[in-house]
């Protein structure tokens, strides 16, 4: 890695040069609707193999929690949709809208175009797409219900319905209310269209050090910065409690390479930094410190969102607010050089 003269890494974002045109949304439900640039009216698709529900929210904390999964236990409510909107404006300045491939695989060459889009949480990325390639049918799939959508499912119990009907399927920061990623995977693929592509962003719940290696409870001396990773690693293990896979980020590229029917697998990986520490004013510097600041603010967000996720499992409520004091006063201080790791898969579907 090059060192700068502003103190940071220039590959802080990405190792590889394929940053074509990023913890979270909601997970492991299923609303179903579709939509087009042209008319913005949404319509039901057909339902999961499981029975439908509606979705039903209760104030916990302070915050409104969905009750219909057992898994996902971040909030459904306006607050965390602003925070995904947010983020979503992150992730499109430092990934790229789109996956490479996305543009050509859904080119108007006269064939009908649909995308799916799990775990749409706010909609932000599904929005998009519908704008700006208003020949394709867009279906947005999620727990939480966004207006004048109420269909409820959950795609942990399949996708059949779905299977053969898509020619991408996209996932963004799902794992926590996912309780087989690997399935999903293989489910995902069988809702592609031969040449389809699928999509998968992930970070693994942990925050890393400037050598960009993870910060594990034992660590974080004096000297450490050791609160926002001391948080992080509290929601880790929520996650997998509640039956999440915290830490599929880490197997994305294991398991879609190991798929048998997908091909053309790349993977890309961004170190964000969680807050705006880099020193002077070159444009890498203010690229550096613009990320940063978003990624602060995310963060701050999110030591509030999880706090249902935590208390659910049994944390002392004490405990919980003064390691969310110290994280909080450590990200405004922006004196600590550590990163949030994401990662992202795509490739596709092999032709039939």
């Amino acid at each position: 890695m090059s060192r700068h003269s502003t103190e940071y890494d220039d590959d802080d974002f990405s190792m590889d040069d394929d940053s074509c045109s990023v913890a979270s949304s909601c997970m492991n439900g299923a609303r179903s609707v579709s939509t087009t640039a042209t008319s913005h009216d949404w319509e039901m698709r057909s339902a999961s193999p499981a029975p439908s529900m509606y979705s039903v929210t209760s104030s916990f904390y302070g915050r409104g929690i969905n009750n219909y999964s057992d898994v996902y236990r971040l909030p459904a409510d306006d607050e965390e949709f602003e925070r995904l909107d947010l983020q979503h404006v992150m992730f499109s300045e430092v990934m790229g809208r789109y996956a490479q491939p996305l543009p050509e695989v859904l080119a108007d060459d006269g064939r009908p175009k649909a995308v799916v889009d799990l775990g749409c949480g706010s909609g932000s990325w599904i929005l998009d797409v519908a704008k700006d390639f208003p020949h394709c049918s867009a279906v947005a799939v999620d727990l939480v219900p966004m207006q004048n959508v109420s269909e409820v499912d959950d795609i942990n119990l399949g996708l059949q319905h779905f299977y053969d009907s898509f020619d991408v399927a996209h996932a963004r920061l799902v794992s926590s209310g996912i309780r087989d990623y690997n399935g999903l995977i293989d489910e995902m693929t069988q809702t592609l269209r031969p040449r389809g592509l699928i999509h998968l962003i992930e970070f693994d719940f942990r925050v890393y050090d400037s050598k960009h290696r993870p910060i594990l409870p034992a660590h974080g001396g004096p000297k450490e910065p050791a609160a926002l990773a001391r948080w992080m690693n509290l929601v880790n293990v929520a996650v997998e409690q509640r039956g999440g896979e915290p830490d599929a980020a880490n197997h994305l590229q294991r398991w879609i390479t190991a798929h048998p029917s997908l091909e053309d697998v790349v993977y890309r990986e961004f170190w964000f930094p969680t807050c705006p520490w880099a020193r002077g004013t070159t444009p890498e510097a203010l690229r550096h410190n613009r990320t940063g600041a978003m990624m602060r603010d995310d963060i701050l967000a999110f030591l509030k969102s999880g706090r249902p996720l935590l208390l659910s499992s049994d944390l002392n409520p004490d405990l919980v607010a003064e390691i969310e004091a110290d994280a909080e006063r450590e990200l405004l201080e922006a004196k600590a050089h550590t990163y949030i790791r994401v990662q992202n898969v795509y490739a596709r579907r092999k032709a039939q």
